[in-house]
């Protein structure tokens, strides 16, 4: 099962910094199952700048769930979304940024991570499908919803685009 993510955080990197919210949806066409989590921060460190860009404040962030019980219910949802015998794939447009802090907070606080130890990136996928470098507007053309830093939006944005690389292009019948 195709899942695509994205993440907010408020800094760099996780540890130092807090994954603040993330959003999930399933790669199948309709792109209506979806999971939004929203998190407190696990640290002080946050860099305004990089909450801004999602438009959240830090007094907001604070008063967000605890970041176990969100990735508990997140992890959960990821598994029961995936079929049996089926192998959960984390896909992502920054899969450096977003994958980096996913898994780190699946990992310390679920013990595992149903997307395993990899993720594959689309922009890289689209460049070996269209064969040129330069797909940013490619990429765009794809989306039907537009990115504004809300994660589920933006996952849902790049799910577009991933069903369109995995089906080749294909124009759906």
């Amino acid at each position: 099962m195709n899942f695509s993510v994205d993440i907010e955080a408020d800094g760099a990197i996780p540890g130092p910094y807090s994954m603040t919210e993330f959003g999930i949806v399933v790669i199948d066409g309709k792109f209506n199952r979806t999971f939004h989590g929203q998190m407190s921060p696990i640290s002080d460190r946050w860099d305004p700048n990089a909450l801004a860009i999602s438009g959240r404040t830090r007094d907001e962030v604070l008063s967000w769930r605890d970041p176990a019980e969100v990735m508990t219910e997140a992890v959960d949802w990821v598994r029961r979304m995936t079929p049996k015998n089926d192998k959960s794939v984390f896909w992502s447009d920054n899969n450096g940024f977003d994958f980096m802090f996913w898994h780190w907070y699946a990992i310390n606080f679920c013990g595992e991570d149903p997307f395993g130890y990899s993720s594959v990136n689309l922009k890289n996928m689209m460049q070996g499908q269209l064969r040129r470098f330069n797909v940013k507007d490619d990429i765009k053309a794809c989306k039907k919803t537009p990115h504004d830093h809300n994660p589920v939006n933006d996952a849902k944005g790049n799910a577009e685009v991933i069903w369109q690389i995995l089906r080749g292009f294909r124009d759906e019948t």
